[in-house]
């Protein structure tokens, strides 16, 4: 197990190695495993950046992202704006049903409602707009109703993470219960956890899934 002093020269190493994010504007902490990421940066998408870099250390037990996003003069766009690009894109993305979704842009943060019939379209909708121009951050409530009622069978997603090259299958436990998910086990990565958690996510019908995985 590393240190946490060798860790957060781990994650700094990896910011700096990130050539989207300017590492000198943020801050790294790190308290028994758990990264606390601080300071300002100049877009959401390089907000999301640092966070996924961070995410792909081993011995990252959890991350606090604390890094505030400060527009430029020059990066800063109106409302109205934005919400026609933000309509743009989820227009010309085929993973988005059309016309289920509606954008609301209020001071640079996007909002996004609506109903889904899968938690993957849900995270395809935000993640479409994370590095259009302008924004400061997104709130997410689409609300998912899936087209497939019966309860989700686990051995769907058992062999989900088997195929996964990215998962080791025999540490997680899966539990499933209606169209709701339990994980448990271990994984040695923050992003193995959430690699673990999408691939759950991924499964048609799947609503909500508790995510209990712990990074050893």
């Amino acid at each position: 197990m590393k240190t946490d002093m060798l860790l957060q020269q781990e994650v700094t190493n990896e910011l700096k190695w990130e050539p989207s994010v300017n590492s000198a504007e943020i801050g790294v902490t790190v308290k028994d495993g758990a990264v606390t990421l601080s300071g300002f940066v100049s877009s959401f998408g390089e907000k999301r950046a640092a966070e996924r870099s961070a995410a792909k250390l081993r011995n990252v037990k959890a991350i606090a992202d604390e890094i505030k996003v400060r527009l430029p003069a020059s990066g800063r766009h109106e409302d109205a704006d934005i919400a026609r690009e933000a309509a743009n894109v989820l227009a010309w993305n085929t993973f988005v049903p059309q016309n289920n979704i509606k954008v609301i842009v209020e001071d640079a943060w996007v909002t996004l409602t609506g109903t889904v019939g899968m938690w993957y379209q849900k995270w395809n909708a935000e993640t479409a707009l994370h590095h259009i121009a302008g924004i400061r951050g997104i709130t997410n409530e689409i609300s998912i109703k899936p087209q497939i009622v019966e309860a989700v069978v686990r051995a769907d997603i058992e062999h989900a993470f088997e195929r996964n090259a990215r998962l080791d299958s025999r540490t997680i436990k899966v539990e499933t219960k209606d169209n709701r998910v339990v994980l448990r086990g271990t994984v040695h990565s923050w992003l193995e956890r959430e690699e673990a958690q999408f691939a759950a996510f991924s499964s048609p019908g799947v609503i909500a899934v508790e995510n209990h995985i712990l990074v050893e």
